[in-house]
C-alpha cells in the first residue's frame, strides 16, 4: 500500500502550465513592496484568501507548531497578526518570541517566507483589531493581542517547470 500511495502522491499535479516570470534583479529594495505586488498578483489570479499564511512558533523547549491565520497589516512595526494570549501560539510566543510566516499561492507557483522576532503591539491597537473583526459585537477581549513579526529574513520563491526555482532573499545569507 505504501508504494502505491507514494506513486499516487508523485502523480499529483503541482503547478499550472503557465507560471509568472520573476527576475530578482527587478525586485524593489523594500521586501514589503514586493510582497504587496505578489499579493495583488495572487488576488488577480483568483487565489482565495491570499492573505492567509502559516504561522510557525516553538515553545521554550524548541518544539514547533504551525497553524493558518490571516495577515492583518504590514507597517514599520512589522507584519501583523493577532490571537489570544491564552492560545497555544500566544503561550509559545510568550516563551519564545521568534516565529515564521509562510504564504503559498499555488496558482502562481509562489511562496513567501518571513522569519524574525515577534513583539506585542499596544493594548489600544489590539482592542481596535478585536473590534474590527467580522462579527464583532462591541464587547472587549482583554486577552486579544495584536503582534508584529519583525523580519530578520524574507525569501520570495518562484516555481519553474524546469525545477530551477528562483529564490530571492532579503536579510542575512
Amino acid at each position: 500500500m505504501s508504494e502505491s500511495f507514494r506513486q499516487f502522491l508523485r502523480a499529483l499535479p503541482d503547478f499550472p502550465d503557465v507560471l509568472p516570470d520573476f527576475d530578482p534583479a527587478t525586485a524593489p529594495e523594500d521586501p514589503a513592496e514586493l510582497f504587496r505586488q505578489w499579493l495583488t498578483d495572487a488576488l488577480a489570479a483568483g487565489v482565495p484568501q491570499p492573505n492567509a499564511c502559516s504561522l510557525a512558533t516553538a515553545d521554550a523547549q524548541g518544539r514547533p507548531s504551525s497553524r493558518m491565520l490571516i495577515l492583518k497589516d504590514i507597517d514599520d512595526d512589522g507584519w501583523h497578526f493577532a490571537t489570544s494570549r491564552q492560545s497555544r501560539k500566544g503561550r509559545e510566543l510568550a516563551e519564545n518570541p521568534s516565529a515564521a510566516l509562510n504564504f503559498f499561492w499555488q496558482q502562481q507557483g509562489r511562496q513567501v517566507r518571513v522569519a524574525g522576532e515577534v513583539v506585542e503591539l499596544s493594548a489600544e491597537a489590539s482592542a481596535a483589531d478585536w473590534h474590527d473583526r467580522p462579527g464583532a459585537d462591541g464587547t472587549a477581549n482583554p486577552s486579544w493581542q495584536l503582534y508584529a513579526l519583525r523580519p530578520r529574513e524574507l525569501e520570495f520563491w518562484q516555481a519553474r517547470h524546469d525545477r530551477r526555482h528562483i529564490r530571492h532573499r532579503y536579510g542575512p545569507r
